[in-house]
C-alpha cells in the first residue's frame, strides 16, 4: 500500500506541526508514505472566486501527481471534497481521474475507515470540543448531520475516544458552521466573525479547553478571532492529538 501524503498549500506555509503530526501518525502505522514534491493547491480559493480556468490547470496538475498511489491521504476535508467533488467537469469519464476521486481520503476517514485503527498509545488529560466542518461533515460523512434526525454518529469522535484522559464535551449544536468558507471571510466579513464567535461560545459554554477538528481553515479562522478577543481557549487539529502532540 503506497499512500501519496497531499499537504493543502495553506497548511504547508503556516502550519508545519500539523503536517509533520499527520505524517507521524501515518508513518506509525508503518505506511509507505510518499510525499510528491510537484503537488501544488487544489484550486479550491479559485473554486470560491469563479476562476474555473485556473482551477481546470491544478485539477490537471493533482491528477497527473498523484494517479499512481495506491491511496491519497490529507488532513483537510474541504481540499479531499474539491477533488473528490468538483473536479470531474474537467475530466470527461477519465480512467486517471476516477481511479483518483476513488482513492484520496480525509486522513480521519482513511484512519477510521480504511486502517480502522483500535488503539493509540497516547494521553491527552484536556477537555475538548470537536467541530464537525461542514466540507467534512456532509460531504464526506465524518458525521451524521443533525438535520437528519438519525441516530448520531462522528468518525472524529470515534477515534478522539482512543486517547487516553481525554473529555470530549457536548455541544449545545454539534455541526454547525464556523463562517469561514474560504473567501466568503473575505467577502462577508462580519457575518463570517459573528458566525466564528457564537462557533466558540458553544465551546466555552461548555467548558472546553481546546476547540480540535479536521480541517485547519476552519480552525485557523476560530483562532484569529480567539487570539484578537483574548479567550481562554485553544484549537488543535484533530491530527496533533492523535499523534501525541503536547497541550501548549
Amino acid at each position: 500500500m503506497k499512500i501519496g501524503l497531499f499537504i493543502p498549500c495553506f497548511m504547508n506555509e503556516l502550519y508545519p506541526d500539523v503536517c509533520m503530526a499527520t505524517l507521524k501518525i501515518l508513518k506509525k502505522l508503518n505506511l509507505e508514505i510518499d510525499y510528491p514534491m510537484s503537488q501544488t493547491c487544489c484550486g479550491q480559493p479559485m473554486a470560491n472566486s469563479g476562476c474555473s480556468k485556473d482551477i481546470e490547470t491544478l485539477a490537471k496538475q493533482f491528477v497527473e501527481t498523484f494517479k499512481d498511489y495506491d491511496y491519497i491521504v490529507a488532513p483537510s476535508g474541504s481540499c479531499v471534497t474539491m477533488v473528490k467533488e468538483h473536479y470531474a467537469p474537467f475530466f470527461k469519464n477519465n480512467s486517471d481521474y476516477n481511479k483518483v476521486k476513488t482513492s484520496i481520503y480525509e486522513v480521519c476517514e482513511f484512519l477510521h475507515d480504511i486502517i480502522k485503527i483500535e488503539y493509540l498509545d497516547v494521553s491527552f488529560p484536556y477537555k475538548v470540543g470537536i467541530h464537525n466542518s461542514c466540507h467534512g461533515h456532509r460531504m464526506l460523512k465524518l458525521g451524521t448531520p443533525s438535520e437528519l434526525n438519525i441516530p448520531y454518529n462522528s468518525k472524529l469522535k470515534n477515534l478522539l475516544s482512543l486517547v487516553k484522559d481525554i473529555e470530549i464535551v457536548t455541544l449545545q449544536r454539534e455541526d454547525e458552521c464556523c463562517g469561514f468558507g474560504g473567501t466568503f471571510s473575505v467577502t462577508e466579513e462580519d457575518i463570517s466573525v459573528a458566525m466564528g464567535k457564537d462557533r466558540i461560545k458553544d465551546h466555552i459554554d461548555s467548558q472546553a479547553q481546546v476547540i480540535t477538528g479536521a480541517d485547519m481553515s476552519c480552525l485557523m479562522h476560530m483562532d484569529g478571532i480567539i487570539n484578537r478577543n483574548k479567550e481562554n481557549i485553544k484549537v488543535m487539529h484533530i491530527v496533533e492529538i492523535l499523534a501525541g502532540a503536547k497541550y501548549e
